[in-house]
């Protein structure tokens, strides 16, 4: 870590010590004001505690660099002091130098597994003392710069992270927005299609928010899916770019050849999306845009088109939004017919249940009719 602090042995031997607080816990008052005085000749800031419950207590309200710590003591001994040291974020990384009689070694073994940084014997040499103290305060300051430094770190990894998610989201705000733009372009095409896109999105976030609380879905669909189900659904009819006005906005009845011609463009519009896909890759988003693109109108019983995928070959993206899409146009006027009813749609939509839709999407659209109708009802189009 030093290498990463760029700390090397003169910083080391030049980082101050001086006015470290230093608690001392010894029940014993002579050894405890020998301990005292001589910590005071060194510079030290002393605290000290009679017993274990007051070093704790203690602990509470005050910060320490070190701990000289007795073993045996009333009321709260050694081995108990060190147990609550160490499973305390705020207190597990001071250092504690255990002090014992030669005859409690075992003893002061025993604390240095418990946790313990050295071990101090009575009666005790100043130089040993010094020594052991000073190397404990210096790996007590390599730690607490090295926390400061992960937490600098730290920080400026999440302001940096903020930063690239905020212009990410710029970013793809615009991209969004661009390919929005090329949506309503290509639906510009059809004077009759109004708000057409606007409800497409709100269709698709209710069913795949209402699917997502089901057990079958909970794990197929999360927030992700949803808010791309939701920004890509306007890029389901963008291939009617590539489809000839004679074909797109003839007033009559299409002829066999050109319904082949207007079946071109869910592939004309998922090979726009992955040249796009491939300058830009990793925008998921696009990805769903394709496959809503592609796929949104096969059918259930493998009737649709362009490849005739049946059932669960179906992305659930599209299986969502060819249900949000044909309930549109049975609610709109078209210059061929008059806006169906609520329970006319209903009806339609009920006995196309395992030929036309999936019969989870169809169950999750029955049951939240009532916000369907709403949506119609705000983005209503112009006259």
């Amino acid at each position: 870590m030093a290498a990463v602090m760029g700390l090397d042995n003169t910083a080391y031997n030049s980082m101050s010590i001086d006015g470290s607080r230093i608690m001392i816990v010894e029940d014993n008052d002579y050894n405890r004001d020998i301990l005292r005085r001589r910590l005071d000749r060194e510079g030290y800031n002393v605290i000290e505690c009679v017993n274990g419950r007051e070093a704790i207590e203690t602990l509470k309200t005050e910060k320490v660099d070190m701990i000289l710590l007795d073993i045996m003591m009333p009321e709260m001994n050694g081995y108990e002091v060190l147990e609550i040291l160490k499973n305390d974020d705020e207190l597990k990384n001071i250092p504690v130098i255990v002090i014992s009689a030669l005859s409690e070694i075992d003893n002061a073994v025993k604390c240095i597994e418990l946790g313990a940084e050295d071990h101090l014997p009575k009666p005790f040499s100043p130089t040993l003392l010094r020594a052991r103290i000073n190397a404990g305060l210096h790996k007590k300051l390599f730690y607490d710069r090295e926390a400061q430094y992960k937490h600098l770190i730290e920080e400026q990894n999440k302001n940096l992270e903020a930063r690239v998610t905020d212009q990410v989201r710029q970013i793809s705000e615009t991209q969004m927005a661009a390919i929005f733009a090329m949506s309503k372009l290509a639906e510009s095409r059809d004077p009759e299609t109004g708000e057409h896109l606007e409800r497409m999105r709100e269709y698709c976030k209710i069913i795949a928010e209402k699917m997502s609380r089901t057990v079958k879905y909970e794990n197929a669909i999360d927030d992700e899916f949803i808010s791309n189900i939701y920004a890509a659904s306007p890029l389901h009819d963008i291939g009617k770019v590539g489809i000839p006005d004679s074909v797109l906005i003839k007033p009559g009845k299409l002829t066999d050849e050109e319904w082949v011609i207007m079946r071109t463009h869910p592939v004309i519009g998922a090979d726009t999306l992955r040249a796009v896909d491939e300058q830009h890759p990793g925008n998921q988003f696009i990805k769903v845009g394709i496959a809503i693109a592609e796929y949104h109108h096969e059918r259930w019983d493998g009737t649709g088109y362009p490849y005739g995928l049946k059932g669960d070959a179906i992305p659930l993206e599209a299986r969502i939004l060819a249900l949000g899409d044909v309930y549109d146009a049975l609610t709109s006027q078209r210059c061929y017919k008059k806006a169906f009813s609520r329970e006319k749609t209903n009806g339609i939509i009920q006995d196309s249940v395992g030929s036309h839709f999936d019969p989870d999407v169809v169950n999750i659209y029955l049951e939240n009719e009532d916000e369907f109708a709403k949506i119609r009802a705000f983005y209503k189009d112009s006259e």
